[in-house]
């Protein structure tokens, strides 16, 4: 009898426990436990106006599936769908308005919906004239404080990022050896586009981006330089035809007010060029009249785009170019634009005549240059002292003597490194066409394209700033 009840208090305990351990291992019961394991991070992000990146986790059950979504077009998700545990990343575009603005982005699994609130502070678009920093100097009496000037060409204007065309990221180190070298003026040409999404019509211009040529511009700053900072050539689209000029005057305004807004609070130090050598792309004659009065309406959206943000920008040295940076064009040409401020407004012009000992290099035939050449067939034939002194002469007349500074952006010749004896030439060049341009108050601010190789222009070492030619940077600063 006590075996009997023994056995059957067994077969009892058993049937329980393998009808638990049955129903405990089933799929009803695992997704059960799923759906509870399911969780956000956070409920709340937050962006300044400039925009960002921020990023959230899901914790979520191996097993669970959930997507993730927002109706706001000024957000972009890193991904809509995952399984298991994950993290979005959020991206804000810049806020061009007033007012914060919010939105909702909904992480969904199968039985709940998690809500993440998102709030952007909207932009102070324009601020109250401020001139504290930001000197008194008239834009002429400001050229002879900004010395010899230098650029760090092919980095920030490459278009495709910073390091497409060859050259390393721009480093302290490089901008310090500039400054210990004896120029005092950096500009920094810039393709903007390489931070704007394809497709923008706001042309909304990243953080990261924004973030990038800030940290450039502060190396130089922080040296006691001025920085230069343009729209550069960017592809192209500044086209100056009556079929592009108000899509480029749209485009202008909106990439300027964003890049005026964020260094609105920075002092004279720095100034805004507004673009760069303004043609129609293979057109290099004289400009038509639609050409030269498009070409000047950009510079006019500029200048009202600029000011319009106030602040510091109410008063800051602003810079406008001729047609195609040609000194005759410009002479001839350029319409000085409206400002809502006096004596500060530079023209800007470009230098690099003669074209066949500067930048033609499909040969070697024109050398030498200048008073000292010694065999007149290896010369270009013309652009010598004389002319380097009568086109110096006109920007002084036209502008300099009437109260309009003048940068002269760029000016250079290419190093011919296999014939000998040509480097005698290049210096003597830099040295007279940086003297004529300091004679007749111009800013001259040499081309370095960052190669040191045959036919390029590569001035210091990007990595290093060790000077590539030593000969030719005296030539220029001993000036």
């Amino acid at each position: 009898m006590k075996a009997f009840n023994l056995l059957l208090r067994i077969k009892v305990f058993l049937f329980i426990t393998i009808g638990f351990v049955a129903c405990s291992s089933g799929d009803d019961g695992d997704d059960d436990i799923g759906k509870s394991v399911f969780s956000v991070s956070t409920t709340e992000l937050n962006f300044e106006s400039a925009g960002g990146e921020e990023t959230f986790s899901v914790s979520a059950a191996p097993n669970i599936a959930w997507g993730v979504s927002t109706e706001a077009d000024w957000l972009t998700l890193s991904k809509t769908t995952n399984l298991g545990n994950g993290s979005v990343t959020v991206s804000s575009k810049a806020c061009h308005h007033d007012n914060e603005r919010t939105a909702v982005i909904k992480v969904k699994s199968a039985d709940k919906i998690t809500e993440v609130k998102v709030f952007q502070l909207g932009t102070v678009m324009t601020l109250e004239p401020d001139s504290r920093g930001m000197s008194n100097y008239t834009s002429v009496e400001l050229t002879d404080f900004m010395g010899l000037g230098w650029n760090v060409g092919n980095a920030l204007d490459a278009v495709g990022g910073e390091t497409a065309w060859g050259n390393p990221v721009i480093n302290k180190d490089l901008i310090d050896a500039v400054k210990a070298a004896g120029f005092n003026t950096v500009r920094i040409p810039i393709a903007w586009s390489n931070y704007i999404q394809e497709g923008d019509d706001d042309y909304t211009i990243n953080a990261t981006g924004l973030a990038r040529v800030e940290e450039v511009v502060n190396y130089v700053l922080d040296n006691d330089m001025f920085a230069i900072i343009n729209i550069h050539w960017d592809g192209g689209w500044m086209q100056p035809t009556y079929g592009e000029q108000d899509y480029v005057n749209d485009r202008l305004a909106k990439m300027w007010q964003q890049i005026a807004i964020h260094f609105r609070d920075y002092d004279y130090h720095l100034i805004f060029a507004g673009t760069n050598e303004v043609m129609v792309e293979g057109d290099y004659g004289t400009p038509t009249e639609e050409y030269y009065t498009v070409q000047n309406s950009f510079n006019q959206t500029f200048i009202s785009t600029v000011r319009a943000t106030g602040g510091k920008n109410a008063y800051r040295y602003l810079t406008v170019q001729g047609f195609n940076t040609n000194i005759d064009h410009t002479v001839n040409f350029a319409t000085i634009p409206n400002d809502t401020v006096e004596n500060r407004m530079l023209m800007e012009v470009h230098y690099y005549d003669p074209y066949q000992f500067t930048l033609d290099v499909s040969n070697d035939n024109a050398w030498q240059w200048g008073a000292i050449a010694t065999d007149l067939s290896a010369t270009s034939g013309w652009g010598d002292e004389d002319w380097l002194e009568t086109q110096f002469s006109k920007m002084q007349t036209s502008f300099v003597d009437k109260g309009i500074g003048v940068i002269l952006g760029e000016y250079g010749a290419s190093y011919r490194g296999e014939v000998e004896g040509a480097e005698t030439y290049r210096a003597y060049y830099y040295q007279k066409t940086t003297e004529a341009a300091l004679n007749h108050g111009l800013v001259p601010v040499i081309w370095d394209n960052g190669y040191p190789d045959n036919h390029q222009m590569g001035l210091f070492n990007r990595s290093t700033g060790e000077e590539y030619f030593p000969d030719i940077i005296d030539a220029i600063t001993k000036n």
